[in-house]
């Protein structure tokens, strides 16, 4: 077993470690079939091995080959870590500076089996969001942060870390890009060569920048898009009783079936790998499960009657599901389903993602890698059939939203009903987005997933923490806030009061919830006051999801009610990274790619360390006050009142703050002269 002192020691190559049998303790990625000709194979065999001395070639070049061959990709699984990999206590790094340990810790959680989806092939979720590229690049990583000093910054491209470079006290002690392609090759088709090659890396969103809590993060936003939904569609409060059809258990998704449980509904997730719908059951995120699909239309009807709030795996395919409540509305004229989405790893569609109905699980696996063209069409059939099901329900009065995992935009790819009749411009589809109907709105107050992590490794330094956020929004709202924003710190304080009780910690001690630009500057002042007094034992990581208000450009997601025609346009995102750089992030990154997939989007995140000291106070409230209205600023000139509202209530609470602010245009202005 490794030591954490080891691990910042370099590279393990005198001797090498021994090779080991693959571990099937644990879920292993689906091998990728990227197609190389034999000069790329070389080229991607040479890559691998520019991490090593000569000497070890000869011996580690036909392992390499044989991964590539067997797995699609050199992960060198022989330099994995025997290290328990897991987010340690801070102090336990042996770093010259806190910032340096704080990553460290940020990147160990990432990799810690209970969190990530695959930890020996370096995804974190989404089935190829990547923390890194290889475990050379792990080794190399965790000796140049042991080495950093506070003028150092560590430079990474694509997993690769290029290096420590000289840089100032002030500036980020690390900056990474992801994905960072030529807009014309940044094609799924190159994406999988140029991972293959070791040059490029999928980092979805907080994979790659090494801020993932768990499933904690998706548990709250799902939670308030179904009470959102509940409240648009149903005119409910209460939702016991009312069944909400979704699929998938694995990384992300795996959220689904407490957020329906907070959510007070019933419910339903369909999920093809039983590997990971029974790690939910053992979990207890889970509450029920059955394969029996007339089972699964039996105990929805009884939960109907009962009431009660209840998850219930139904371990096959979504598309099976979908179709049997068809058949009972058609034979009955019983809706059995109110609420509808899929959480499907579309982004990735044919590497994992998605698997058609027409195989089993492991059948879809054997078509995958050994026959990728008769995959891909089977996989569209799947999802034509999948939405002609929907489609019947919502006729009927169910309804369905897109969770922002490409599923219409590959759906209206498989040539599927989706698309709006019409003159519609790209992405208008017949279902609405879960952006387009609930959190485009709360992104225009202002309001997104702000998160933190106790690397004291205490579970008291949490609860500590959730008292002092709990304090800060509800002195906030004492002095006065809009109904709108009062709503969001009602929802939020609910949630942090009920968050222990929900056993939500998966890894590191961290904790979500939403704020704006107000109640993170007022929550992380008070938390570095609680460091510098002692009441909180270590420093905190302040962070946030990419899906925030200003970090993530996305067409079919994050700014798909962005309406003046820039949906299309990262400037947003860019801006963004560039602003939290010099403003006082700790690190901050930027990706290609993330939730509905390579080329679809440009995400970027920041990792800001509070220590108890004076600077970091000043950096949190300048990063802070800009990483929020920096979105607001874009949302407001495309045209969405809230966000102006809220606009103009920060320039009057901020004198410094100038925007540009648009005027109301009259639509008979534009119509053409007779």
């Amino acid at each position: 077993m490794s030591t954490l002192k080891e691990i910042c020691s370099g590279l393990p190559l005198s001797p090498v470690p021994s090779l080991r049998p693959v571990d099937t303790t644990v879920p292993h990625a689906p091998k990728r079939t990227p197609t190389l000709t034999e000069e790329e194979r070389k080229l991607a065999l040479r890559n691998a091995l520019r991490y090593f001395p000569p000497s070890l070639h000869p011996q580690l070049a036909p392992e390499f080959a044989s991964e590539l061959e067997e797995l699609g990709h050199i992960y060198m699984h022989r330099f994995r870590p025997t290290l328990d990999m897991k987010a340690y206590p801070i102090k336990e790094y042996p770093t010259k500076c806190k910032a340096a340990a704080a990553i460290m810790h940020m990147i160990m959680n990432n990799l810690d089996p209970r969190v990530a989806q695959f930890p020996h092939e370096l995804v974190t979720y989404g089935g190829n969001g990547q923390v890194f590229s290889n475990w050379a690049q792990f080794w190399l990583v965790m000796q140049y942060l042991s080495e950093m000093g506070g003028d150092q910054t560590l430079v990474m491209y694509s997993g690769h870390p290029m290096g420590l470079f000289p840089s100032q006290p002030h500036a980020p002690r690390l900056v990474i890009t992801n994905g960072m392609v030529i807009p014309n090759y940044s094609s799924k088709d190159e994406y999988e060569k140029m991972f293959a090659l070791g040059v490029t890396m999928y980092g979805q969103m907080t994979a790659g920048s090494y801020c993932y809590i768990g499933p904690q993060g998706i548990v709250h936003g799902t939670t308030i898009t179904i009470l959102s939904a509940g409240r648009k569609y149903l005119g409910a409060e209460d939702l016991s009783g009312r069944v909400f059809l979704t699929s998938g258990l694995g990384g992300m998704s795996g959220a689904q079936a407490k957020a329906a449980v907070i959510s007070g509904c019933i419910g339903v997730i369909a999920e093809v790998n039983k590997e990971a719908l029974i790690k939910r059951h053992k979990q207890g995120w889970l509450m029920e499960w059955t394969a029996d699909i007339e089972e699964c239309v039996k105990r929805i009807r009884k939960a109907r009657v009962e009431k009660k709030s209840l998850s219930l795996g139904y371990h096959g395919n979504v598309v099976d599901l979908w179709e049997r409540i068809v058949k009972e509305y058609e034979s009955t004229g019983e809706l059995l389903v109110e609420l509808g989405s899929d959480q499907t790893s579309l982004h990735n569609p044919f590497g994992g993602g998605y698997y058609p109905v027409q195989l089993s699980f492991e059948e879809a696996q054997a078509v995958m890698e050994n026959d990728p063209a008769r995959f891909k069409k089977l996989v569209h059939e799947s999802l034509r059939r999948q939405v002609t099901a929907i489609g019947k329900l919502a006729a009927a009065g169910m309804h369905f939203w897109d969770y922002g995992n490409a599923f219409l935009l590959e759906a209206s790819r498989a040539g599927a009903a989706v698309t709006k009749p019409g003159d519609s411009s790209p992405g208008d589809f017949i279902f609405p987005s879960y952006v387009q109907e609930f959190m485009g709105e709360v992104f225009s107050l202002g309001f997104g997933p702000f998160r933190w992590v106790c690397t004291s490794g205490l579970a008291s330094d949490l609860a500590a923490s959730d008292e002092i956020a709990l304090q800060e929004l509800e002195r906030i709202m004492d002095k006065g806030v809009s109904v709108s924003v009062r709503q969001q710190y009602t929802d939020n304080c609910r949630w942090v009061k009920e968050a222990a009780k929900h056993s939500l910690v998966v890894g590191s001690q961290a904790r979500i919830l939403y704020s704006d630009d107000v109640g993170r500057v007022a929550i992380a002042v008070e938390f570095n006051k609680a460091i510098a007094s002692g009441k909180i034992k270590g420093p905190i990581v302040l962070s946030r999801d990419h899906h925030d208000v200003s970090g993530t450009d996305s067409p079919f997601r994050e700014t798909s009610n962005i309406s003046d025609g820039s949906r299309f346009c990262a400037d947003m995102a860019i801006q963004n990274v560039i602003g939290d750089s010099f403003r006082g992030a700790t690190w901050v990154s930027i990706h290609n790619g993330g939730g509905v997939g390579w080329g679809e989007v440009i995400n970027g995140g920041f990792g800001l360390v509070l220590d108890g000291s004076e600077d970091a106070e000043r950096r949190a409230r300048e990063m802070l006050f800009w990483d929020v209205l920096n979105g607001i600023s874009r949302r407001c000139w495309s045209g969405h009142p809230k966000a102006k509202e809220t606009l103009v209530a920060a320039m009057s609470a901020q004198p410094k703050l100038r925007v540009t602010l648009p005027h109301d245009v009259d639509p008979a202005v534009l119509q053409k002269p007779n």
